[in-house]
């Protein structure tokens, strides 16, 4: 078995796969071995960009796939550091020690809302406030 490696693979079928791989010279017919493959998508917000990441497969109990070289469009080596980081934080907080699927933690999406979000009062205090403009207001209107 070769040495391993992150690769980006494009198969025939449009799919593209960040992966550990390793090529396997199996009698002049090589194979690709795929460690925990996951696809990674960038979505564009109109604010920020972000990365949705999903497992290649999702029913199967194993973690080791074979591809051969004729379903690969290409496949090329990364030692981008953002994306080996992000494939190791999915792979450890999808497996655990027996490397059986734990199920995936559910995030609720809830942000506490801060002052550097805009929130400045409590419902009852804005209430007051525009209650008190709005007042003094109609009392102007009548004095003119």
């Amino acid at each position: 078995m070769g040495e391993e490696f992150y690769a980006i693979i494009k198969l025939v079928s449009g799919e593209e796969i960040f992966s550990l791989v390793s090529v396997d010279e199996n009698d002049g017919d090589p194979v690709v071995l795929l460690q925990n493959p996951i696809i990674i998508k960038q979505i564009s917000n109109g604010h920020a960009t972000y990365l949705k990441v999903k497992p290649w497969m999702e029913l199967p109990d194993e973690d080791i796939f074979i591809i051969k070289l004729d379903k690969m469009l290409t496949i090329t080596e990364t030692k981008n550091k953002n994306l080996i980081k992000i494939y190791h934080q999915y792979i450890n907080d999808s497996v655990d020690d027996n490397n059986q699927f734990l199920q995936m933690k559910k995030s609720t999406g809830e942000v506490k809302v801060s002052n550097k979000m805009g929130y400045i009062s409590s419902v009852e205090d804005a209430r007051s406030y525009l209650e008190n403009i709005f007042k003094s207001d109609l009392k102007d209107n009548k004095e003119s």
